[in-house]
C-alpha cells in the first residue's frame, strides 16, 4: 500500500507494475540463457542479468518513500536509460558483439520498445513528484511575523 510519501500513486503505480513485469521477464531471461547456453553468449546473458537487477531495484525504489529510495531510483533509471541507448546503438551496429538478443537490444524491440520507453517515463515522473518525493515529514509552518 503506497504510503503520503510513496510515488507510488496514479501513473506511479503503472511505472511500478511495468518494472515489475520487466524484472521478471529480464530475470526469467538471463536465469534460462546463463543455464542453458552461457557459453555461447557470455556478454548478452550477463546483460540480460544486470538488467534483471536494474529493474528490480528501480521498482523498490520507486515504491519505498524518502530521499534515499527517491535518489536510488533516480541513479537507477538514469543507469536504465543510458543502458538501453548504449546497449540497443552497439546492438544494431555491432551484430558480432551480441550473438543473441538481450532486453535492451535494439532499444527493446522484443519487448515492444518498453524498456526504451519506461526510463523516459520514469524520469518524467520523479521529476514530477521531485519536491514532496524526499520529504519524510511536514513542511514547518511559516508564521506572519517571520
Amino acid at each position: 500500500m503506497a504510503t503520503k510519501n510513496s510515488l507510488a500513486t496514479g501513473i506511479g503505480r503503472v511505472l511500478i507494475a511495468v518494472y515489475g513485469i520487466l524484472a521478471l521477464a529480464a530475470t526469467g531471461r538471463s536465469v534460462v540463457q546463463i543455464a542453458e547456453k552461457f557459453s555461447f553468449a557470455p556478454f548478452s546473458y550477463t546483460l540480460s542479468a544486470v538488467a534483471a537487477v536494474v529493474y528490480i531495484v528501480a521498482m523498490i525504489a520507486l515504491i519505498v518513500p524518502g530521499r534515499f529510495w527517491y535518489r536510488v531510483a533516480c541513479v537507477t533509471i538514469v543507469f536504465e536509460m543510458t543502458g538501453v541507448l548504449v546497449i540497443g546503438t552497439l546492438s544494431v551496429f555491432d551484430h558480432q558483439l551480441f550473438p543473441d538478443d538481450t532486453i535492451w537490444s535494439n532499444y527493446g524491440m522484443g519487448y515492444a520498445f518498453a524498456p526504451l520507453v519506461l526510463p523516459v517515463a520514469g524520469l518524467w515522473w520523479l521529476r514530477k513528484h521531485h519536491r514532496t518525493a524526499g520529504r519524510t515529514t511536514p513542511d514547518p509552518v511559516v508564521t506572519a511575523g517571520e
